[in-house]
């Protein structure tokens, strides 16, 4: 403990570790230039704005959006629920924020973790024999992006690696690499459910080429374990687990989660899971929580109201410890406590009034959001698995779907990116190219628009690839 403390540069004072503040040689030798007598100006970027890279924007933005003019567009991309305005909140819960502001009760500021009937109220709502929490376990943030962000660096040091699902949410890799730490992709599995298989005249050996994956019968999307744990190192401070998942629209079952946690356990590593998608499950799937499977492995669960509740710019979110061995003791509580004070915590209306938000929402609400999402996801698969050249990945949750392309059809177009932009330029339909998620020659559609747009998305996507997919290559 007291070497760990030295190498963060912490001092104790009164028996509780201190920050010390760094001499300028324990800084990297890029800012020599500070030391020097100012003669001019010579303002730059810091070393962490320079290494802050979002390959979503990086690949978005370099993609010249031009749609036809004559065409509606129509945007398939954005993971926001609420964007075409026909997915809205409920009643209760807005009337809960109206109950909040005009007692004047929450207009000053909050304890940097969030106040005490807040994380109760979040301990009680996640709270189950399985995984017990008390406020104490919960650390209230500005939407889940944020819990992400304090428990990668609070389990993290710079030169550190942690272990990322490839394809996969791009905001991880963003993280890790602006605060030093390296990152590792583990290869999750391509489903062939339900007969997903691209065509006939594609081989194991062919797949691999074009998609860089093994095609493994009713995976879906799985973690390919072998290769999950042969990235495991002295360096690795956390495995990252994404379920359901963004991209993929996929849900793990019991079994599986138990192999990754035998994983952890046996390597000794942390598991930070991802769980904003919890709750927004098919019917007929069933999500179960890492925690509530563990017997050892410490978990740090991140989540938040965007998705479920359908209010992603409302920025609340949370991080759930679960630790019934002490693994992790006090050292990372005091971390993610320090960590949370540089931003002290998410908007105190929204806190006063979560009990309300969690609670009040009636069980119609939650499932006439799946059931739309769901419906949306049936007409995709049905319009697209007939479409030459594509082939859907049914999801099982959340509000995406994957689709395959298969790029020697499609021999004008370089990629998945390129694939785009001309779908753009053709067709006024845009959606992601799995490059945005270290994958190859995938998109990932968006599942919340309004079903008459969805229809048109999909019948455009069968003329363009109609249009210009070739039988001869």
């Amino acid at each position: 403990m007291e070497n760990r403390m030295k190498q963060a540069g912490m001092r104790k004072a009164s028996g509780v570790p201190m920050p010390v503040q760094l001499t300028a040689d324990a800084w990297p030798r890029d800012y020599e230039w500070r030391s020097q007598q100012r003669q001019q100006w010579n303002v730059r970027a810091s070393i962490q704005a320079k290494q802050t890279f979002n390959p979503i924007r990086s690949i978005v933005d370099g993609i010249k959006i031009c749609p036809n003019s004559s065409k509606e567009f129509i945007s398939l991309s954005i993971g926001d629920p609420t964007v075409f305005g026909n997915l809205v909140t409920d009643g209760t819960v807005r009337a809960a924020i109206k109950e909040v502001v005009d007692s004047g009760n929450f207009d000053g500021y909050a304890p940097a973790i969030g106040y005490q009937t807040t994380r109760d109220a979040v301990a009680k709502y996640y709270s189950c024999p399985e995984a017990p929490l008390e406020a104490k376990d919960v650390i209230m943030t500005n939407g889940c992006s944020q819990a992400i962000d304090l428990a990668i660096n609070v389990l993290a040091n710079p030169g550190d690696n942690i272990l990322i699902p490839k394809p996969g949410f791009s905001l991880y890799k963003t993280l890790a690499l602006s605060a030093g730490i390296q990152i590792r992709h583990y290869n999750l599995l391509v489903s062939t459910m339900q007969s997903q298989i691209i065509t006939p005249t594609v081989s194991q050996q062919q797949w691999v080429s074009l998609y860089g994956v093994t095609l493994q019968p009713e995976r879906s999307w799985e973690v390919d374990l072998k290769h999950l744990e042969s990235l495991v190192d002295g360096q690795t401070a956390c495995i990252v687990i994404n379920n359901p998942s963004n991209p993929c629209g996929s849900v793990f079952n019991h079994q599986h989660i138990r192999d990754i946690l035998q994983i952890a356990e046996k390597k000794h590593v942390p598991i930070l899971a991802d769980e904003i998608y919890g709750d927004l499950v098919f019917p007929g799937e069933e999500f179960i929580s890492v925690a509530q499977l563990s017997r050892s492995v410490p978990v740090l669960a991140c989540g938040g109201l965007a998705k479920r509740w359908l209010v992603p710019g409302w920025r609340v979110g949370w991080i759930l410890i679960h630790d019934r061995d002490g693994i992790m003791g006090s050292e990372i509580r005091d971390g993610l406590i320090r960590l949370s004070q540089k931003i002290l915590g998410p908007s105190t209306i929204i806190q006063g009034a979560l009990n309300h938000i969690l609670n009040k929402p009636p069980e119609s609400f939650f499932m006439n959001t799946i059931n739309f999402i769901k419906s949306n996801a049936d007409l995709c698969f049905d319009r697209l698995s007939s479409v030459p050249g594509l082939t859907p990945i049914l999801p099982r949750g959340t509000m995406y779907m994957m689709v395959a392309i298969e790029m020697d059809k499609f021999p004008e177009f370089e990629d998945d990116v390129n694939f785009i932009q001309a779908l753009v330029t053709e067709q006024s339909v845009f959606c992601l190219p799995a490059k945005c998620f270290e994958f190859n020659n995938y998109i990932r559609l968006v599942l919340t628009v309004p079903t008459p747009l969805m229809l048109q998305a999909c019948q455009r996507l069968w003329d363009f690839c109609q249009k210009h997919y070739s039988s001869s290559t």
